[in-house]
This record gives structure tokens, C-alpha cells and sequence, in this order.
């Protein structure tokens, strides 16, 4: 009898698809810059008073987040109190810096801009990137609208919204297994919910209660006081809102490593995604 040859299976080859329009990848890059600068010019205002509350008012007994210097042993150190337990930080938070130049301050100075103290030009460089922050938000939202990537892409369809299917995507993101195919093609839930999550509530939560630290806005929009439960609970909330993009920009970077670097950076330049298709491997 002659043996029969087993034929090797075809190797799936790779093509390049459409994945950005060009709105998107010149809106992505403009806001990897303005809300770098934004959030280190935050940090600059934050150091002013490194200390968070819920009111009306600062209750400088009882902050629910402080950064500050301590002493132990004759020597400085840097604490954390968060919700009345309290960490030792030094280096990083509450005092930071190197020989002369450590000192006590919330955050370290290569994490602030400008890098010295400066009250009054960090408000000046927060206050101008986040106006374009605004600015080019509006232009991805109108033209995401206008060429439905919003409501093409992004929108969640209904069955993927089922416990089951959620649930599903967690279990092989965290086993950091990735679509293929055509699969690849389209965002799945999780990252559906996490840039529908940063679009339509954390930056506009930051705005908004941004405004609501202004005294020339509060004099013309009162309310705003009230929706958010006065000053300093508008303070927190900005921080917290702002501290979770910091989560969501680490998560992202690191399933755009996991799931192929440059296949993700290439997409995000020149709008072309490869995936793989069954077909003759060379």
C-alpha cells in the first residue's frame, strides 16, 4: 500500500484593513500630548495644597487623601494619608528630590510642569491645555458622528452586553489572548465601555468640575456648586476622575504591547490594522 502524504495545512496570511479614519488618529495624537501636559500641570496645582475633602469647605483635620513630610529617626520622610490610614511614600509622594534639593512636595518634580513651584504658571499651562483638550474632543465628537465611527464602532450592539459575553472577554484578556481574523476587525466590549467610559463621563466630569473650581464660572453657573456637593468635593472629584484616565492610559499601553506594538502603533499612523486571513503562507 503507499502511504498517503499528509498535505501541511495552509499558513494564514497577512493583510492590512482599515482601522482609523484620519480625524481619530490626528485627535488620538493631538490628546496624548495636551492631556500629558494637562495632568502634570494638575499635579503643579495639586502640590499648592496636597490635601483632598468632601464639602463645602477644606476640614484640615480630616482630609480623606493627604500628601506631606514627617519626621522618623531625625530624618525626613514623605507620608500618605488615604481614608485615614497613613503610608510612608518618601521619594515619590510628600517628599521627594535628591540631596539639596529634596524637599516636601506632593508629587516629585520630573512628575509636575513646570518642574519648580509655581502656582501660578501651572494654572496658566493647565488652563490652556485644557481648552484644547475641549477644543479637540468637540472636533472628534462632531466628525465621529458625522462618519459614524461612534455609532458604527463604538456603540456596544446589545448581545454583547450579556453577563455571559462580558464576563467572556474578561476571562481571555486577563489570559491576554487576542482576536484574530476577523474578529480583529471590530472592539470588543471592554474596550468598547473603556473609551465610551473616558469619552462621555471622565473628561467631561473633569471639565465640568474644573469650572466649578473657577470663581469667575461659579459667579455665572452658581449650580455648578451645587451639583457637585461645593468646592472641595468638586476638587476630589477631579482628581479622581483624572487619576482613573492615568489607570486607563496604563491598561491601554499595556494591551497595546500584549496584543502586538507595532501592529497598534502602525494603525494609529497610518490608519492600516493587519490581521491574519486563512490562505496560502508563503
Amino acid at each position: 500500500m503507499t502511504a498517503m502524504t499528509a498535505t501541511p495545512a495552509a499558513k494564514p496570511a497577512k493583510v492590512l484593513v482599515p482601522r482609523h479614519a484620519l480625524v481619530t488618529r490626528i485627535t488620538h495624537w493631538i490628546n496624548v500630548l495636551v492631556v500629558s501636559l494637562m495632568l502634570m500641570s494638575g499635579l503643579q496645582i495639586f502640590n499648592a495644597h496636597p490635601a483632598l475633602y468632601w464639602g463645602v469647605k477644606s476640614h484640615f483635620e480630616r482630609p480623606w487623601l493627604a500628601m506631606d513630610a514627617a519626621e522618623r529617626n531625625g530624618q525626613p520622610i514623605g507620608v500618605t494619608t488615604l481614608g485615614g490610614r497613613r503610608f510612608v511614600t518618601t521619594g515619590l509622594l510628600g517628599f521627594s528630590g535628591r540631596g539639596d534639593k529634596a524637599e516636601p512636595r506632593g508629587f516629585p518634580a520630573w512628575a509636575t510642569v513646570p518642574s519648580y513651584r509655581d502656582l501660578a504658571d501651572g494654572r496658566r499651562w493647565h488652563f490652556f491645555f485644557a481648552w484644547l483638550l475641549v477644543i479637540n474632543g468637540l472636533v472628534y465628537l462632531a466628525m465621529s458622528f458625522l462618519n459614524r465611527h461612534i455609532p458604527r464602532d463604538l456603540w456596544p450592539r446589545v448581545w454583547q452586553l450579556k453577563p455571559a459575553h462580558v464576563w467572556h472577554e474578561i476571562v481571555i484578556h486577563a489570559k491576554l489572548k487576542f482576536p484574530k481574523g476577523e474578529e480583529a476587525r471590530r472592539y470588543n466590549i471592554l474596550q468598547k465601555g473603556a473609551y465610551l467610559g473616558v469619552i462621555f463621563i471622565l473628561l467631561p466630569l473633569m471639565v465640568a468640575t474644573g469650572l466649578t473650581m473657577s470663581p469667575g464660572i461659579d459667579a455665572g453657573a452658581p449650580w455648578l456648586l451645587d451639583l457637585f456637593g461645593g468646592r472641595q468635593s468638586a476638587r476630589s472629584i477631579h482628581f479622581i476622575s483624572a487619576s482613573l484616565i492615568v489607570l486607563f492610559v496604563i491598561v491601554h499601553l499595556i494591551m497595546v504591547v500584549a496584543s502586538g506594538t507595532w501592529n497598534n502603533i502602525r494603525s494609529m499612523i497610518t490608519g492600516r490594522y493587519a490581521i491574519e486571513v486563512e490562505g496560502e503562507g508563503k
